[in-house]
This record gives C-alpha cells, sequence and structure tokens, in this order.
C-alpha cells in the first residue's frame, strides 16, 4: 500500500519554458491518499509545473531618458544580489548607436548602469525601436564551494518524503535537486547557511497566487543560494537585504502554494548563464531513515 500521503511540491521560475507532469491523485475508503501517472476510477488531475513567480520585474528593470534628442537607456537592479542582464533592439528605424550584438553583462546589486544612447539618424524623422531585455537572478562565475548543509529546521526528527530528481514533481533545470521534508505547519525554518536575503514572500494564504507560496531566498557568499519555500502564511522573520548565519530563524514551516500537504520544500540553485539550475547538495546527517511524519510514525 502506498504511503497514506506523499508530500510534492513545484518550484516555480520566471523567465523559463513551463515543464508540466500530470499527476492523478485518488482516495481509497479508508481515507488513503496516493498519487499515480496513470488514471483510475475516481481519479482527478494534479497538475505540476516547473517554474517560480517571483515578481523580479519590479525590482530589474529597465529605465529610458529622452533629453536633447537622446534616448538613454539605463538597466536598475534594486535587488540585494547580481543580476546578469542581456539587452538588444529589434525593430530599429532611424536609429544611430544601437549595438549590433545584445549587451550581455552582470550587474552588482542595488545598482543603475546606462547600456546604451540612441540618436536619430536623420534628426527631422522620430525614431523607433524595440529593446529585448531579459535577465537572470546571481552571477554565473565562480564555483560553488563544497558545504554540507545542516538540517534547516529544528524539531522532529522529520524524514525526506520526497528527493532529488523525484518523480512527482523534482524535474526540470530549478527544480531536479529539490528536496522536501514533510512536517507539521509551524516548525520553526532556520537558515542552513550563511548569506544575505535577496527575496521573501510573506502574505499567501493556501494556495494563493503564487505557487510557491512564501518563501525565503539566501544569496550565499560562493554565489549559490538557499530557497526555502511554502512557508506559513505571516511567519517570516528576516527582511530582504539583511545578513543571516548559519541557525537564524527565517520562518515557520507552512502548506502555502502548489503543495499537498505541510512540509519544508529546500532547494540550492546558482546561474550557469542567463538561467537559475538546481544543483546536488548533501545534509552534514542522514535525514532518509528518520522517523516520517507523513505517515505517523514519529
Amino acid at each position: 500500500m502506498l504511503a497514506r500521503l506523499l508530500f510534492l511540491c513545484g518550484l516555480f521560475m520566471a523567465a523559463t519554458p513551463a515543464m508540466a507532469v500530470t499527476i492523478y491523485k485518488s482516495t481509497d475508503a479508508n481515507g488513503v491518499v496516493s498519487y499515480s501517472d496513470r488514471p483510475t476510477k475516481g481519479s482527478k488531475v494534479f497538475t505540476f509545473r516547473d517554474r517560480m513567480e517571483e515578481h523580479l520585474e519590479r525590482q530589474v528593470y529597465l529605465v529610458i531618458m529622452k533629453k536633447e534628442g537622446v534616448d538613454s537607456v539605463y538597466v536598475r537592479n534594486d535587488l540585494y544580489a547580481p543580476v546578469e542582464i542581456e539587452l538588444s533592439f529589434d525593430g530599429l528605424k532611424n536609429v544611430s548607436g544601437a549595438p549590433s550584438r545584445p549587451i550581455r553583462r552582470v550587474m552588482p546589486s542595488r545598482s543603475s548602469i546606462r547600456l546604451a544612447m540612441l540618436t536619430a539618424t536623420e534628426a527631422t524623422r522620430p525614431i523607433a525601436y524595440i529593446p529585448r531585455f531579459e535577465y537572470s537572478l546571481g552571477d554565473p562565475a565562480g564555483a560553488s564551494m563544497a558545504y554540507r548543509y545542516p538540517l534547516p529546521w529544528r524539531g522532529g526528527p522529520f524524514r525526506v518524503s520526497q528527493g532529488a530528481e523525484g518523480q512527482y514533481s523534482h524535474f526540470g533545470p530549478k527544480n531536479r535537486y529539490a528536496i522536501d521534508i514533510a512536517m507539521p505547519e509551524g516548525t520553526p525554518i532556520i537558515a542552513a547557511r550563511g548569506g544575505v536575503v535577496v527575496k521573501i514572500e510573506n502574505g499567501q494564504t493556501g494556495r494563493g497566487t503564487n505557487p510557491s507560496g512564501n518563501f525565503v531566498r539566501v544569496l550565499h557568499d560562493d554565489g549559490t543560494m538557499g530557497v526555502y519555500l511554502h512557508l506559513k502564511k505571516g511567519s517570516v522573520s528576516v527582511r530582504e537585504g539583511q545578513r543571516v548565519m548559519v541557525g537564524t530563524a527565517l520562518a515557520l514551516s507552512g502548506n502555502t502554494g502548489n503543495s499537498s500537504g505541510p512540509h519544508l520544500h529546500f532547494v540550492v540553485q546558482r546561474n550557469t548563464g542567463m538561467g537559475l539550475v538546481s544543483i546536488p547538495y548533501q545534509f552534514n546527517q542522514p535525514v532518509s531513515s528518520l522517523p516520517n511524519f507523513a505517515l505517523g510514525k514519529q
């Protein structure tokens, strides 16, 4: 018989094509919930997508300043983390000064950079252009340092309910090495590695509008990032720009976003070139053999 409850979650990232897998959820006469990639009588579709909506467009964006016939094109990064950006121009009409190739560079945190100055080829005619702007959180330079993560929670013991490359929702480049740990709502979540808080979400209730639910993203000193997802509404106790140490209280575990039960979804990511990917990591102690809260074997 399958486990009473498999805790599933999706990691959702902006700026990537959505990948999806369809899972069928069914409940038997004894209330046992199971999931399968094949439909059975009475089962319902349960779909996950591999993306995460952090709404960075409010903190990484273009600014075009027009003055005396010159369009100065700036990129502004208001995040507490570096961002890799790429800018190009299409539909050019009567434009001088546009780069012939896409401009790609890494912007430091909290910075603004002028990338182009566009003028009219013929001063009596208007100019026209379409900027194409893409970005990815983090700096692809450098290499990840070896690090074994202490458990990012207090209490327990709790066991992994879905590991790396899990067949239900841990697929795709940004979510492949994520780990789910089943735990009751309200379990204290702590930083497993020091760094700077880059992004938080604290206002989601239940499934909410963001499939990731409430989360905390921490930038480590080697450029990797730890992300703690599906946190309890209103429980996030850190702010963007705050430096945290191992053991710093971040939030309480919850059941928000695209989550089928209370658990912590923890993933480590880095930018490998205009895109975040999950990378393998290890906890500093075994967890697969611990009692599983999901099965009621505490």
